[in-house]
């Protein structure tokens, strides 16, 4: 998640592989190679590393990996990027290149990266050991030698860039727990480490739906209780095993890059190949029909919980209930352009420029007036989860026919119930799907487009 309070490492990994592609590409440039087809070598070397560093997680660095972890994705990498860039000699038949300047090549583009891997991850941790900056608050749910161990490390490895708030223990008759929910929400408390053996079945229920509904991560310190129900993530905090409850695909900042990308490309192709000129006669067919701006904008809650103004064209006559209640069928407010507008989804088409700014995504759970996100967080368990991550102009919820009015609790429930799971299973695949089935649905019609 690239813009989540103090964390700025989700540039890491674009940069990283922005410098580690200059590289290997400029030493292709200036040696001595004799390749015939420079575009053809260029693409095949940056198709070939990407490829590499997403099937090695190369670029899977965090604040509590060792070096030995960074020298085994080092020798993975370079050990299959060596076979590929000789295997382009066969491949591309090219009996004149060099294999000697081939192999130069091999050893300068390896020394480049490990060093700037490792001057990375060195200057990473002095950051946050010494300007305690991209800190995380953390609290300690638990009071026995795992948990003391864990505090020992958040005080000791400072580098890990963990700031140590406060610890709770349930074994303690004082202990209350709505007063350790008030004390992480009051201090900005960013992730939560709880110790499964001094909590109670409820107790653990209480965490995680709080965790939820208040976009906090909460994680475990293990032991034999009957939690894990679902996949977690393992990891290590120098020796101290930790359990990840919920892992979202868009908080790694590769996947959370090419949904990014995807965005402004898509986004770019609307606004040009379509907003150009439908926005202009759209403008004077909305204004003739009424006065009133052209565009409608509404505050809406977007990801971690923050208000943006949502645009759409305007698709009803001026009102003062805009902010506060949503469209029903047959609504009066609703004019005659705006009852097509409506029903075709055009509507929706400026909030391409939502994409473009970086307040919304292409896909995602649709964003609520910040009326209804007050409402439907006290009303729906876990509701807020859907803030995880940028709202979207469509979304799975809305291609399984819950978009529009929302009518009974049930309509609200399942919306949430689909974005929970797109959240929880993200990929690009899925994303190209929707917006597939989005196209096809405002072809043919939608019953509640209204």
């Amino acid at each position: 998640m690239f813009f989540k309070r103090y964390r700025y490492s989700g540039f890491i990994t674009p940069i990283s592989y922005g410098a580690d592609l200059l590289v290997i590409n400029l030493f292709a440039y200036f040696l001595p190679i004799n390749f015939e087809y420079p575009i053809l070598f260029h693409s095949y070397l940056t198709l070939a590393w990407i490829i590499l560093s997403v099937k090695n997680r190369f670029y899977e660095v965090y604040r509590y990996t060792k070096v030995t972890n960074i020298l085994r994705l080092l020798f993975n990498q370079f050990v299959f990027f060596f076979l590929i860039l000789y295997a382009f000699i066969g491949f591309f038949k090219q009996p004149n290149m060099s294999r000697l300047a081939l192999g130069e090549y091999f050893v300068f583009t390896a020394i480049a990266i490990f060093s700037i891997k490792f001057l990375n991850y060195v200057l990473l941790m002095k950051y946050r050991e010494k300007v305690k900056g991209n800190m995380r608050n953390v609290v300690v749910i638990g009071k026995n030698k795992k948990t003391d161990q864990l505090i020992d490390v958040f005080k000791e490895r400072r580098e890990y860039g963990y700031q140590f708030m406060k610890q709770f223990s349930p074994t303690d008759p004082s202990f209350d727990i709505y007063e350790a929910f008030m004390y992480i929400v009051e201090n900005n408390v960013d992730e939560i480490y709880c110790s499964v053996s001094e909590l109670k079945n409820n107790q653990l229920t209480e965490f995680i739906n709080f965790a939820d509904n208040n976009l906090k991560t909460l994680k475990f310190i293990p032991d034999n209780k009957n939690i894990f129900s679902k996949k977690l993530t393992f990891e290590y905090y120098d020796y101290i095993p930790i359990l990840s409850l919920r892992d979202i695909p868009l908080h790694n900042p590769l996947n959370s890059a090419l949904k990014r990308s995807f965005d402004i490309v898509f986004s770019l192709l609307v606004i040009v190949g379509i907003l150009s000129w439908l926005a202009p006669i759209l403008a004077l067919i909305i204004r003739l029909e009424s006065k009133g701006p052209i565009y409608f904008r509404q505050k809406r809650s977007g990801i971690d919980n923050k208000d943006f103004y949502c645009y759409k064209f305007r698709s009803m006559a001026p009102n003062d209930n805009a902010d506060s209640q949503m469209a029903v069928k047959n609504d009066m407010r609703i004019t005659k352009v705006g009852r097509f507008i409506r029903k075709t989804s055009i509507d929706e088409l400026p909030q391409f420029y939502n994409v473009l700014f970086g307040n919304m995504s292409v896909v995602g759970p649709r964003p609520h007036m910040v009326k209804h996100t007050n409402e439907f967080a006290n009303r729906v368990d876990k509701y807020m989860l859907r803030h995880f991550v940028k709202p979207g102009i469509t979304g799975l919820a809305q291609v399984r026919g819950y978009r529009g009015e929302i009518e009974t609790d049930i309509d609200i429930l399942n919306r949430t119930r689909f974005d929970i799971f797109y959240i929880e299973n993200w990929s690009l695949f899925m994303d190209i799907k929707i917006i597939v089935q989005t196209v096809v649905n405002a072809v043919s019609g939608e019953e509640k487009a209204y």
